[in-house]
């Protein structure tokens, strides 16, 4: 965020809540705030035109939970960023944080409403282009836990310099206009509860609208369930509220000068999902996202099905990154079928069929026809042969119930392969047959074999294949940071995405990559892993679950 645009809260939170009251007040600024301490006490005086709102915690002990992760280093680089923001953000004053503003702001809900119109700007030459850019609108409740530090606060701003205030009043409400270097900021107190700021005067109106009783974020169609519900995480940070997902795309779409039309397909696609809650939460195990979309059933035609899970325990144990999931066979029917209300896409889909078929291969069938079972991708480390200079291979392992084909299709692959001047050759590992594309002087460049009946794998590299084959060590599903990363996780589920950081940092390519920074460096080094998920228990809901597995903070 600009430092200017950052700076705006100060002035106008301290002279909004000028108005709030008097020290005559003091025995009643002492008593309880009311509802701003929740997501929908908050909600009630953003309006009901907003697309999105985003609710934040300042519960000092849910944020104190993220204090026993990160190694020393990164917990002093964090408190150093801190400081350093703290600084910058209050350069110009004597407005403490800690004494000033944490006492009395509660909880924040920044809420997104329907972009302005779009102001084309001139410049001043005669000739200029005309500049079309979207203006941001943006609303933010501040919770008031303590009226009378607010006030305190509000008296100490008044003595800054530099900082203009403008008193304007609204259905009997005043609006403080807060202008610094050049820039205004409009702000309100509600109800002595409720701080309501923005950068543009009319969305603070609506806000008083709405707290006079206009329909507000809390009634809304679609939003009052998502509200009162939310997301179950433990020491929940955040909540964000999309009451009508469509809709928001959609004007936000139709707000951005850059952004074209949306064809009524997709507008159709985006209707499959209603609406949208989600979490962000701290727990043991780091810090964990949760997901829930409501779907429209008539709409979602893609059939969900759970995955056994048992495909990573194909991949040996210094496997870094993985993902899995269940019927490759049935996503790709989905999407040939939705093809027909995409010309574009159904064009391209036929160019690529035809390109095939000129090497006898039919897309449909022969590539994903025999993708009916589990599947799963994993990039394993390497330093030999073609993949020495990268430090890692991959693999793709596939469960299927028609071997017939697959072997087929790969017998294809290999005819075609070599026509390109490849040797294919054979051979043994740990008892499997396995077949060599081989590249003079570098090695196997791909290698493909069967691990049982129904298991088939395609490796890039050949110690990649050799891994696979001939694994000695405990299985990826065995290992501990595989468990550490995604064993909190949903089940049943339709697949990992599963990334082991400290295995990541050591290939080679990725090493090379962030070796030129050490603060990135240090603070990957308390990251332990990331753990995605997804899951769908009816064709109604369906659930996205991601935890940011982190290292315990061994400082004493």
């Amino acid at each position: 965020m600009p430092e200017s645009k950052s700076k705006f809260l100060i002035p106008a939170v301290g002279a909004a809540v000028v108005i709030a009251g008097s020290i005559a007040a003091y025995t009643y600024f002492k008593g309880p705030s009311g509802g701003s301490s929740d997501a929908l006490g908050s909600a009630k005086v953003v309006p009901s035109t907003a697309l999105m709102a985003t609710y934040i915690t300042t519960n000092s002990q849910a944020w104190a939970k993220l204090q026993q992760f990160g190694t020393p280093e990164a917990q002093k680089l964090v408190a150093k960023g801190l400081e350093n923001f703290n600084k910058q953000m209050f350069s110009d004053s004597n407005v403490s944080y800690e004494k000033d503003i944490k006492p009395w702001a509660g909880s924040v809900m920044i809420a997104v409403l329907p972009p302005n119109p779009v102001k084309p700007t001139q410049l001043k030459a005669p000739n200029a282009p005309i500049n079309v850019q979207q203006e941001s609108n943006i609303l933010i409740v501040v919770g008031i836990k303590d009226k009378l530090s607010a006030l305190n606060f509000a008296n100490k701003l008044k003595s800054q310099k530099g900082v203009k205030f403008q008193e304007s009043d609204y259905k009997g409400q005043k609006i403080i206009e807060t202008t610094e270097n050049g820039k205004p900021t409009y702000s309100v107190v509600l109800n002595n509860s409720h701080l309501v700021l923005a950068p543009e005067k009319q969305a603070v109106e609506k806000a008083i609208d709405t707290f006079k009783g206009q329909s507000s974020f809390a009634n809304k169609e679609g939003a009052s369930n998502i509200l009162n519900r939310g997301v179950d995480v433990k020491n929940s940070l955040a909540q964000i509220y999309v009451p009508d997902y469509a809709g928001m795309v959609q004007q936000l779409a139709a707000g951005s000068p850059q952004a074209k039309q949306l064809p009524p397909q997709a507008l159709t696609q985006l209707k499959q999902i209603k609406s949208v809650v989600a979490g962000v939460g701290v727990d043991d195990a780091g810090v964990r996202v949760k997901a829930i979309a409501n779907l429209d059933p008539q709409l979602n035609k893609f059939q969900y099905q759970s995955s056994p899970g048992n495909i990573v325990g194909q991949f040996p144990t210094d496997t870094f990154a993985l993902v899995s999931g269940n019927g490759i066979s049935r996503g790709w029917e989905t999407l040939v079928q939705q093809s027909k209300d995409y010309p574009e896409m159904k064009q391209a889909l036929e160019q690529v069929r035809g390109q095939l078929k000129f090497v006898n291969i039919d897309l449909d069938k022969d590539i994903f026809g025999w993708m009916n079972g589990e599947f799963a991708f994993g990039a394993i480390p390497s330093n030999q042969g073609v993949l020495a200079s990268v430090g890692f291979g991959g693999a793709l392992v596939f469960d299927t119930s028609d071997r017939k084909t697959a072997e087929a299709t790969l017998t294809k692959l290999d005819t075609l392969a070599k026509t390109q001047q490849i040797n294919i050759a054979n051979k043994n590992v740990g008892g499997k047959d396995v077949t060599e594309w081989q590249i003079p002087r570098q090695g196997a460049l791909l290698a493909h074999g069967w691990l049982d009946q129904d298991t088939v794998f395609v490796a890039l590299g050949g110690p990649v294949a050799d891994a696979l084959g001939d694994r000695k060590n405990l299985s990826l599903d065995n290992s501990d940071a595989f468990k550490a990363v995604t064993g909190s996780l949903q089940k049943p589920n339709g697949g990992y995405f599963y990334l082991d950081m400290d295995k990541t940092k050591t290939v080679p390519l990725i090493k090379s990559l962030i070796s030129s920074d050490p603060n990135t460096i240090t603070i990957l080094g308390s990251i332990r892993g990331l753990g995605f998920t997804a899951n769908s228990p009816d064709k109604s809901t369906s659930e996205l679950e991601m935890l940011l597995a982190l290292k315990p903070n061994t400082a004493k």
